[in-house]
């Protein structure tokens, strides 16, 4: 299933499959009931997995990388799906045109996508 899923997703450019899961994402965590039964089953629990870093408690030691939610739209959603953290946005005294598209190019013989 998972071969037949990729084949499909690498038949769209790269940011429209980023829009479309992010949407899909933030309305699937949007109702409070379905976030919570999330984050029961995919949030970390065992305290072990829970670290302190210079005063800052987090869940869990996988994190969002920087440059999935560059706006964060997606604060609810990035703790109901298990991550511990999230690297979100950039703060700068002026507006940023940002990077020209196409801003992402899959690197398919080493399984990633790179994100500029």
């Amino acid at each position: 299933m998972y071969r037949a899923l990729r084949r499909a997703l690498f038949l769209i450019a790269p940011e429209r499959i980023h829009t479309w899961v992010f949407a899909f994402l933030r309305a699937v965590t949007a109702a409070l009931p379905l976030r919570r039964a999330l984050a029961r089953w995919l949030a970390p629990h065992d305290p072990v997995l829970a670290s302190t870093v210079f005063g800052v408690r987090f869940a869990g030691p996988m994190g969002l990388a920087a440059g999935f939610d560059k706006d964060g739209r997606g604060l609810k959603t990035w703790g109901a799906l298990g991550f511990g953290y999230a690297e979100v946005g950039t703060v700068t005294a002026q507006a940023q045109p940002g990077n020209p598209a196409p801003r992402m190019f899959r690197l398919p013989d080493d399984r990633a996508l790179l994100n500029r």
